[in-house]
């Protein structure tokens, strides 16, 4: 080959490696339009079928949106005096999850997860040591006004002796079976130890507890489902899936074959998607990730251990505490499976992370891609309508047409005032 076709085949291969950057760069630019202003740490936002959204605050409001846009000052529901007193500075506690009935627009009923107080009739060391109960509770809309809830329809479907203040989880839907699914953190501290573990296996390995799991309820008695998987004799039976640590976020993809996606907060190390089905063992505290995981030194990752009826994710990234070198984070943040109107975006699984960092936010956000190999790819989304970083992104939502919203604030706890945007993520054109 001489010089000329050496240089002609570089060429070439420069212009169709610029082509194809520009390609998956067209895919990843995003703007983030606000859709609604004026909140305080919002964690979660679901759509009523008359296309009013619910937007729960974490210090322990539900407020509305009109299907015009129109936050509205008195509150669908305010129970900030069930909830344990938060540190305005960070706090995982609070109101941490919603979900509407999937009969809603006849039944009016809805479900919130907060951070409750002590339940006094629990047990010795729980009143001691134990730091807050974790309840489900099922509302009802008034019959007077629909932007209001009956304040004395409150039913607890479940309520858990919670043993630290963090890895609450808590995140709840109904599923296409009309049952009712709630992640289930591993119990708080670090490293599913301390207080409250397994010491032996960790939660998330002990099937005798919810704590690490998700939760498959009967909405009418808070019960386990029927049909659950069966873990042997001495499992819970509210148990569907297992092996978590603090699963920050679920979503079922309202298309293809529903699947759910959830993300899996790490230790220090790696942040985690992973598709969960009937019986999963996802692996923690046996595995951080797709990686060995030794509590004792939780930075340290032994290259062999027993993986053996483990699920692994689909999709993991390094975590800037341990492994800053290639980090895209320091917590995930867990979304949904696109199905709305952008037609390149079908089918991929955008989701994020609360920040690269604590002390200022910076917040990101990410697109998974399954190839028709069946493994998945994840890209970083370019903002290309905002000066300066993202926001802390708290949550994410979709609306009943398949859009999806990044929930964020600006400051890392709840009592941040009401200086928090929910935006809609749109394509950059």
């Amino acid at each position: 080959m001489n010089l000329k076709s050496i240089i002609s085949s570089c060429l070439s291969f420069i212009v169709a490696a610029v082509l194809a950057a520009g390609t998956a760069t067209a895919q990843e630019k995003i703007k983030l339009e606000p859709f609604v202003e004026g909140l305080n740490q919002p964690v979660a936002m679901v759509q009523t079928p008359d296309g009013r959204m619910f937007v729960a605050e974490q210090w322990g409001r539900v407020r509305v949106v009109t299907a015009d846009g129109q936050l509205l000052g008195e509150p669908l529901l305010d129970i900030r005096h069930l909830i344990v007193d938060q540190i305005p500075d960070f706090d995982e506690r609070g109101l941490i999850g919603l979900a509407l009935h999937p009969d809603f627009e006849n039944n009016g009923k809805f479900y919130v997860a907060y951070s409750g107080h002590k339940d006094w009739q629990g047990r010795l060391n729980e009143l001691l040591w134990y730091d807050h109960n974790n309840v489900v509770a099922e509302y009802t809309i008034s019959d007077e006004n629909e932007n209001l809830a009956d304040r004395f329809s409150g039913r607890v479907l479940s309520s858990i002796a919670w043993p630290q203040f963090n890895h609450n989880g808590h995140w709840m839907d109904f599923g296409p079976d009309g049952m009712l699914y709630v992640s289930v953190g591993d119990g708080g501290y670090a490293n599913d130890w301390g207080i409250g573990h397994n010491v032996r296996t960790g939660n998330g390995q002990d099937v005798t507890t919810v704590l690490g799991s998700i939760m498959r309820l009967d909405p009418e008695t808070g019960e386990a489902a029927e049909g659950n998987p069966d873990l042997g004799p001495d499992a819970d039976p509210r148990i569907w899936a297992y092996g978590l640590r603090n699963a920050w976020r679920c979503s079922f993809d309202m298309g293809g074959d529903n699947e759910l996606f959830c993300a899996d907060v790490g230790q220090n190390s790696y942040e985690e998607v992973n598709i969960v089905e009937a019986g999963d063992n996802l692996g923690w505290r046996r595995m951080e990730a797709s990686h060995c995981f030794n509590y004792l030194e939780p930075d340290n990752h032994p290259e062999e251990c027993d993986t053996s009826g483990l699920k692994m994710p689909i999709i993991e990234y390094e975590n800037c505490t341990a492994r800053p070198q290639n980090c895209k984070g320091i917590s995930i943040t867990g979304g949904y499976v696109y199905r709305g109107s952008h037609e390149p975006w079908q089918g991929k699984y955008i989701f994020g992370d609360w920040s690269k960092q604590f002390g200022a936010y910076d917040g990101q956000i990410f697109f998974g891609t399954e190839g028709e190999d069946g493994n998945w790819t994840m890209e970083t989304a370019e903002v290309t309508n905002m000066d300066g970083n993202i926001p802390y992104v708290l949550s994410f939502a979709q609306d009943n047409d398949g859009e999806v919203y990044a929930l964020t604030s600006v400051t890392t706890g709840p009592a941040g005032g009401a200086q928090d945007t929910i935006y809609k993520i749109v394509p950059s054109e």
